[in-house]
């Protein structure tokens, strides 16, 4: 069918961060996922992943990630075997190691799709596993297929990938959805990054490093509207509470500070978007819904295609 890959992206394995994609990959990947877009119910493309299962091993909770995934798979004609808290409701309870979790549920899926809550966690998965593994989140770490997702919207918002100034505003240390979008998008030229984030927030050492050695320019702000009006991109991110542990007058301190609101939307540009991986809280106010601009919801439907098209990719279908 249109949109099969024909280049190295047909060779990839496993999906665990951003690092693995090239331009070319990316671009295939896109192609891919507009084919699946156009997938109707009852067609012979509907039933592409019939026979094939897909387990969702979630350590942390989730909506839209899990909730894709499986749709992806349902879309698809395929099979979900589907578990929520993990770490509570399985033999990870028991003391089971995440390697041999993973060597029992590939006996069952052809597929696992793994949410943990430690950095490097699915690339511990990926070494146990002969089945296909995707990262859906390793703590801090990365956040892959949400970097494609992100990167797919702009392409789809601004109809480029080149020639941009990127906002990213919130937690950026924690962020490993921020995180991993500034790697993917380190494929594309003339791209640049604003980092707006509360001191103890800051934008990671190890992505600066990674932007520095392959010559993406970026800087640090407090002035979130300045940079709005400079930006293509304004990605907003929530204040993490659960990674400050009992630390918690940090949180209050970092939250609330940067706020996308009616102010912020004035400032932009009338041919720029603002994204959010959500959920939210207060971080986007509800005033900013109705702009067209406003791309979060929009960016969590694209979610289901890029997800479907790299469930067709790994599968080999």
């Amino acid at each position: 069918m249109p949109g099969t890959p024909t280049t190295k992206l047909k060779d990839l394995k496993n999906c665990i961060e951003a690092q693995q994609f090239d331009a070319e990959m990316l671009k295939e990947l896109f192609v891919v996922a507009d084919a699946m877009a156009e997938v109707k119910p009852g067609s012979p493309e509907s039933r592409m992943l019939q026979g094939f299962n897909m387990a969702t091993l979630f350590y942390e909770p989730s909506t839209r990630t899990r909730l894709s995934f499986e749709g992806a798979m349902g879309k698809l004609g395929g099979g979900i075997l589907s578990t929520e808290s993990a770490g509570e409701y399985s033999s990870a309870a028991k003391g089971e190691t995440l390697e041999d979790t993973i060597r029992t549920v590939e006996g069952y899926a052809d597929i696992i799709v793994l949410r943990h809550f430690s950095a490097g966690a699915a690339r511990r998965a990926a070494n146990a596993a002969d089945t296909p593994v995707i990262n859906a989140g390793d703590g801090p770490g990365q956040h892959p297929t949400q970097a494609l997702l992100d990167t797919y919207t702009i392409y789809n918002e601004l109809g480029r990938l080149e020639n941009l100034k990127i906002g990213l505003v919130g937690d950026l240390a924690n962020g490993r959805t921020v995180r991993s979008l500034a790697s993917m998008m380190t494929n594309f030229a003339d791209v640049s990054f604003y980092f707006i984030a509360p001191d103890v927030v800051k934008m990671g050492q190890d992505i600066k490093d990674e932007l520095d050695e392959k010559g993406i320019r970026w800087e640090e702000s407090e002035d979130l509207l300045g940079v709005a009006s400079e930006v293509d991109v304004l990605y907003q991110t929530r204040i993490q509470k659960e990674r400050f542990g009992d630390r918690l007058d940090e949180y209050e301190a970092c939250r609330g500070i940067y706020t996308v609101d009616r102010a912020v939307m004035d400032a932009m540009r009338r041919d720029a978007i603002v994204m959010h991986p959500l959920p939210r809280l207060d971080e986007i106010t509800t005033e900013v819904d109705s702009d067209p601009r406003a791309a979060y919801f929009r960016q969590a439907r694209n979610g289901l295609y890029v997800r479907m098209a790299l469930l067709k990719v790994l599968l080999k279908v």
